[in-house]
């Protein structure tokens, strides 16, 4: 509970250092923390999205055998930690205090849902899955604020992230991921022959 009051304490105060100011004699223009469009809501889901992706980068070394699959995490990792420290950077350029990291319930209950897949060839193809759908996600807002954000630095740093993103995007539709192995069904005993005690 302190760390929600914490970020959204920083995140109020962030959205404070960023509120443009309206016409003159007008009051400053409202910005909504929560929005990706300005730097809070921005700041926020994409420190979100890296860490979800920089721990799940981390499971699939511990949970997988596939090499494809912790080579992915591996890149994971560094990739997101690197566009971290860039976010991190632009932001106190521009004087804006970043929000400590945390992960927000959508990313939290995607990385429940890979630990809840187990090992193996499960864990490879839920990785697979949620990857993709987690790039997409992360693809989408990185491109909405390098085009629409309200922080300069921060709209040249989402630019330069969204090609990274996009090619983990397509690296994680093409991996090379074995569907688990069926569950097979006990096998039937024998017929028993005539006259034979069971």
């Amino acid at each position: 509970m302190k760390k929600i009051v914490i970020l959204l304490g920083g995140a109020a105060l962030a959205a404070c250092q960023t509120t443009p100011s309206g016409p003159p004699g007008l009051p400053p223009v409202a910005i909504d923390p929560n929005n990706p469009l300005f730097a809070p809501g921005y700041m926020a889901t994409a420190g979100s999205s890296d860490q979800f992706e920089i721990q799940s980068g981390q499971l699939a070394q511990q949970m997988s055998q596939n090499a494809a699959v912790r080579n992915f995490g591996s890149m994971l990792i560094a990739d997101h930690t690197r566009s971290t420290q860039m976010i991190v950077g632009a932001a106190q350029s521009a004087r804006i205090m970043p929000p400590a990291p945390a992960m927000m319930p959508q990313h939290q209950a995607l990385l429940d849902q890979l630990r809840a897949a187990g090992s193996g060839p499960n864990f490879d193809m839920t990785f697979k899955q949620i990857q993709v759908q987690a790039h997409t996600d992360a693809l989408a807002l990185h491109q909405g604020y390098a085009t629409s954000g309200d922080v300069p630095g921060l709209r040249a740093v989402a630019s330069q992230i969204v090609p990274v993103v996009q090619m983990h995007l397509s690296q994680a539709q093409m991996l090379n991921v074995s569907p688990p192995a069926p569950l097979l069904a006990p096998a039937p005993p024998p017929p028993r022959r005539a006259g034979e005690r069971g």
